[in-house]
């Protein structure tokens, strides 16, 4: 069963049928995915979130959270950049907006490096 799928539906204004056709499968199909315990497969899932703009976690029932999550890039972090990261988010926004300006001095004129 998806928790949210019937919420975001009527909140989108959308019947099972539209919803059904928009994504590739039946109407009862929808049905049973709000209202029973069928659970869709992953593509489907993705499909759903897709039309909602929203995160499968959501759709589930795994988070409150509706923002879509978009692909991030890795970045590895040596020690001493992760100990800079942590000791800067538990800066005042005063604090940090000095340290943006500093960066940005000695940056003017450098390239990024990868």
């Amino acid at each position: 069963m998806l928790p949210n799928l019937k919420c975001l539906r009527r909140e989108y204004g959308v019947s099972q049928q539209r919803l059904a056709d928009a994504i590739g499968v039946s109407q009862s199909s929808i049905n049973k995915y709000e209202n029973h315990n069928i659970e869709p497969d992953i593509d489907i899932l993705k499909r759903l979130a897709d039309y909602f703009n929203t995160s499968i976690d959501f759709i589930v029932g795994y988070t409150d959270e509706r923002q879509r999550i978009e692909r991030t890039e890795s970045y590895r972090l040596s020690h001493a950049e992760a100990e800079l990261l942590l000791r800067y988010r538990s800066l005042t926004d005063d604090e940090k907006q000095c340290i943006h300006v500093v960066v940005d001095t000695l940056s003017k004129g450098r390239r990024p490096t990868k």
